[in-house]
């Protein structure tokens, strides 16, 4: 086929038309897209907004000519699952599928734009032309290009209106995670480092490692496009479980054979280790953990996302809406049935539409990737609604019960006797679970409560009713009955009250000084048998070991009220202090010819300070010291120390440095270099151990200079 062009005034064959170079104009798409962020060669887009290619062609381009694009996701691309689309220049444009516009040509280059749609997939694109219409026109593969979601687009299902949010939800690389318990929130900073070399690769194998594109994976591509679909299945895969995910969960407090999870400060690091394995599963995690990673990978794909630490999280396991708590008769902690009650529980909130739930559920969706229940067979979990959960819509997809149950499950204490299998409820109340809901507030490193999110106020009516609303719509869906073995009861009003009162600081290499507060509720006499324990505990309630026990028999005039000191010395804790360093005191109080009453307070040592200090103006591509100091608190040889630093675009890996032993009441002072590699601001973060002490950790936000 040959074609008569006037401007060249000669014939030329198509079937010799080839591509010979294509010019991704990277810089100019990639800061159209809000991509110039990632590195490397890649042209990395957003879904739903034209890109423009310069081809330079063997010939002057033919007029009235077109191009015939095609893009191909996946292995499997087909024309039926939408994962494989042809388009030409001819075509005529529609904001709902692929197409391309000839803007320009010149001599023998072709300015195209090319548009995606706002629902397609995202993932690895392979993009391929042919140059006119004749059967012998070859093909030439241009190369590939990643797409993702675009908050930016209206017409995205992640869209995110405002540009402030967008900048912390989806560009921001560094934050902060609360910890600790409701006495004692702390926080520490973490590196999501999704803009750091090969993350969105890994992010990208995540999605391609999941079980449900080892079952078919022309679908789960062609799913891709749906935003709940990708959280869904990321959920999955972030953590080890059923599918050789990323991060194996450890909450034994014996971490050999890999890291403490207190150790970690960043996903760049776990995500690289499980690619550099083999994809074999990073050892070990938690919940500040999984969260932290899946923000990463959530934010590296586009969808707006952020982490929320919740305090006094219930681990509802029957679906009852409520946690059963249990005692022996010596007030030691037991494990029955399984619920429990976490001190804090981290998990994230992904921004999106529910098309499947009505515009009503839009906004923050609720997805949790530490595995702690199955959902549909595998360790998953969400997205559920936020607003879906704050109305007690808990049959709605996905998960609602069990997340419902986190923040306002009610709570009921019992004793438990192996002896006679006995079983007494001492307790039940509706306001102690679920508080202090948080995460980092927008541009700073405060902390934003988001507890109203969740539930309206505790204990209001309205409260109380959407909790009976979830509860029936529990009890159908699971066709249980209630009794009063899984839901509270009227109890009889206690005979005493008490509480523990803290006498000094809570510092780890201190004894812990405690008041045990007792009062006679009545006006006659009564007399109360105490059995007193102490448990280090990991912070999802877990009791790792008894450090400290006690009784005693008091005599109580009307209306008295008695106070016992309570000393638990350094040399009974030291050894047995896990991640958090915390400790549950418990006073299980019985009353001759009265009710049991049990007297509970979780507290939290803290670790030592840790000063770092950047000694110069940061500037790229030039080193600047850092000083961290460490001084030893307490009066014996603290050895085994390592200084772990990390910070993306400030040090290339993690830094690993190991530090002398020190002597009683010594200070340390260790310096290091950092070189910068880009402009603007960055967070440069630090844990120390040794063998007192565990994950002292510290951030430091560094602006660099260009």
């Amino acid at each position: 086929m040959t074609q008569f062009l006037p401007q060249a005034h000669k014939l030329v064959s198509l079937a010799a038309l080839k591509v010979n170079n294509t010019n991704w104009q990277l810089k100019e798409n990639t800061s159209k897209h809000h991509t110039d962020k990632y590195p490397g060669t890649e042209l990395v887009l957003r879904r739903g907004l034209a890109f423009s290619i310069t081809l330079t062609l063997s010939e002057d381009w033919p007029t009235g000519e077109s191009l015939t694009f095609t893009v191909e996701a996946g292995s499997n691309a087909s024309l039926q699952a939408k994962t494989r689309v042809v388009f030409s220049t001819s075509s005529t444009a529609n904001t709902g599928t692929w197409n391309a516009d000839l803007k320009s040509t010149d001599s023998s280059s072709v300015s195209i734009s090319i548009s995606s749609p706002a629902n397609a997939a995202i993932g690895q694109y392979k993009l391929s032309v042919k140059a006119g219409s004749g059967d012998r026109a070859p093909t030439t593969n241009l190369g590939t290009f990643v797409l993702l979601f675009n908050p930016w687009l209206s017409e995205d299902d992640v869209f995110m209106p405002d540009n402030t949010e967008r900048e912390e939800y989806v560009l921001s690389e560094f934050g902060v995670i609360f910890v600790g318990n409701i006495n004692r929130i702390g926080n520490f900073g973490w590196n999501y480092g999704q803009f750091q070399g090969g993350i969105l690769n890994i992010c990208l194998s995540l999605l391609d490692r999941s079980l449900n594109y080892r079952k078919d994976p022309a679908t789960d591509m062609s799913r891709r496009n749906d935003p709940k679909y990708v959280g869904r299945v990321l959920s999955a895969m972030v953590n080890s479980n059923d599918d050789n995910g990323v991060v194996m969960g450890n909450w034994s407090g014996n971490y050999s054979g890999g890291e403490s999870p207190s150790t970690w400060t960043g996903s760049v690091d776990i995500l690289q280790k499980w690619k550099s394995s083999g994809f074999k599963p990073v050892r070990f995690g938690q919940c500040w953990v999984f969260a932290g990673v899946l923000a990463t990978v959530l934010r590296c794909l586009g969808m707006p996302a952020r982490v929320i630490s919740n305090f006094n999280s219930a681990h509802d396991t029957d679906q009852n809406l409520s946690v059963d708590v249990y005692y022996d008769p010596s007030g030691n902690p037991i494990n029955i049935g399984g619920d429990s009650v976490w001190n804090f529980h981290v998990w994230n909130e992904g921004w999106f539409t529910r098309t499947d739930l009505g515009s009503t559920y839009d906004g923050w969706q609720i997805l949790d990737s530490t595995p702690q229940e199955r959902s549909t067979g595998i360790f998953q979990c969400g997205p559920a609604s936020l607003k879906a959960i704050k109305e007690g819509d808990v049959d709605l997809d996905y998960d609602g019960p069990f997340v419902f149950a986190e923040v306002n499950a009610d709570r009921i204490t019992w004793t438990y006797d192996s002896t006679n299998g006995e079983k007494k409820q001492v307790y039940a109340e509706t306001k102690s679970i679920g508080q202090f809901t948080s995460t980092k507030a927008l541009g700073s490193y405060t902390r934003l409560d988001v507890t109203n999110n969740y539930k309206y106020e505790e204990g209001s009516r309205k409260e109380r009713e959407v909790y009976e609303k979830a509860r029936g719509k529990v009890r159908r869906e699971n066709a249980f009955s209630a009794t009063s073995q899984n839901q509270p009861r009227v109890l009889p009003k206690p005979d005493i009250s008490g509480k523990f009162k803290v006498d000094g600081s809570l510092e780890v290499g201190k004894d812990v000084n405690m008041t045990l507060v007792l009062k006679n509720l009545t006006n006659t006499a009564k007399i109360v048998k105490a059995n007193m324990t102490a448990w280090t505990m990991v912070y999802n309630g877990k009791p790792i070991r008894e450090v400290w026990k006690d009784s005693l028999s008091v005599t109580f005039g009307s209306e008295e009220e008695k106070t016992v000191p309570i000393k638990i010395t350094y040399a009974m804790y030291q050894k047995h202090l896990v991640a958090y360093n915390m400790i549950r005191v418990t006073a299980l109080c019985q009353i001759q010819d009265g009710a049991e009453v049990v007297v509970e307070r979780d507290i939290a040592l803290d670790n030592p300070d840790i000063s770092m200090q950047v000694l110069g103006e940061a500037k790229v591509n030039q080193t600047v010291n850092v000083e961290v100091v460490f001084k030893n608190p307490i009066n014996m040889e603290v050895k085994n120390c390592v200084l772990l630093a990390e910070g993306s675009d400030l040090l290339k890996g993690k830094l690993k440095i190991d530090v002398p032993s020190l002597k009683p009441k010594q200070s340390s002072k260790v310096e290091f270099e950092v070189i910068p590699t880009k402009s603007g601001t960055k967070q440069l973060l630090i844990n120390f151990s040794c063998d007192k002490f565990q994950a002292i950790k510290a951030f430091e936000t560094i602006d660099v200079a260009s």
